[in-house]
């Protein structure tokens, strides 16, 4: 069993009731995660030693939010205790053509705080496969950026697969900080999750012909990165169109060996739960990069993983590696008896 590590901010979320505005809200329902703790839990239900990095306060929502890790098989050793608060997110649930709106409550976070003596790389890195983290990371203090940028130095020198999905947050800073921020990072990854607006705005690709179909556009973005980068081995991002707040398309991208493999398009409707979808997509496609799949199916079962997030309340996938492949094969809506 493969040792995988994540390393980034576990949060409470507090959400509305469909329907039902932030402001006129009298009762939250409560979850926990975070785009790496999701990862994480993932990972677990897909049968690896999944490793979660992180810091909470030492008060109830710091031992809750420890507790939703173990109850998913994520390993907490290196969950790190201190700081004065857990980060908070508000998710305010979209209907028909009004989207979920975010709100953040996080600065002074335990996590935010977290330092570099604090942590033991080596001891983290030990023995693991791959470590995966992401751009959310990054935007929650100048220490954390030089951390993440130490752990990855020391990654290559382990020989561990590096992982790193861009996951842009307009709210959390802006363009030109994460640009300032990712592109040191860019030379030890091996693992890139980014998309077309990311490579324009964050790492200053110069625009496709937009009369290209849009596989063709992100065929030529992730050329050029790799010009650029060519430790990177993989790269890989969704096409996702929006209905409504509860009806999408969706489709996985991956490309790998100069070539782009694409996902069938799974329509979604209704959505139960639209966060975490990606983090369960960057976990296929992290397991099949562990497994050495051909593209094709690992394609397929991220997508498919994703799929099967947007039908479950909560930030994170219970799914098995199981559960995914039959859903992946079989037709949807067909009862499996």
């Amino acid at each position: 069993m493969k040792k995988v590590v994540t390393l980034g901010e576990i949060m409470l979320r507090l959400s509305t009731q469909t329907g039902e505005l932030l402001n006129q809200a009298n009762a939250l329902s409560v979850h926990y995660g975070g785009a790496e703790a999701n990862v994480a839990v993932s990972l677990a239900h897909f049968g690896y030693q999944a490793y979660f990095v992180s810091k909470v306060p030492v008060n109830p929502l710091g031992i809750a939010a420890e507790r939703h890790l173990k109850s998913h098989g994520v390993h907490t050793e290196f969950l790190l205790k201190g700081g004065e608060r857990l980060g908070t997110y508000y998710v305010e649930a979209g209907v028909g053509n009004r989207s979920s709106q975010v709100t953040y409550d996080r600065k002074y976070s335990s996590f935010s705080q977290l330092l570099a003596e604090e942590i033991n790389i080596e001891s983290i890195l030990e023995g693991a496969s791959l470590i995966h983290i992401t751009g959310i990371t990054l935007a929650l203090s100048p220490a954390l950026r030089e951390l993440i940028l130490l752990i990855f130095k020391k990654a290559k020198e382990m020989g561990v697969l590096v992982s790193f999905d861009f996951n842009y947050r307009a709210k959390l800073w802006s363009q030109q900080e994460a640009s300032n921020a990712i592109k040191p990072l860019m030379p030890y990854m091996d693992i890139c999750f980014c998309g077309e607006l990311d490579a324009v705005q964050l790492l200053g690709i110069v625009p496709a012909d937009g009369s290209l179909p849009q596989e063709e556009r992100l065929k030529y973005y992730y050329q050029k990165i790799k010009e650029l980068y060519p430790n990177i081995r993989w790269f890989s991002s969704t096409f996702r169109t929006v209905i409504s707040a509860t009806s999408n398309r969706l489709q996985g991208n991956l490309f790998m060996n100069e070539q782009l493999y694409q996902s069938k398009v799974y329509q979604l409707e209704p959505i139960v739960e639209r966060i975490g979808g990606g983090d369960s997509y960057a976990a296929g496609i992290l397991r099949g990069i562990l497994e050495e799949l051909p593209a094709r199916q690992i394609i397929s079962f991220a997508t498919a993983a994703s799929a099967l997030k947007h039908t479950i309340q909560g930030d994170c996938n219970s799914f098995s590696k199981e559960e995914v492949i039959q859903f992946a094969e079989n037709e949807s809506g067909v009862i499996t008896r």
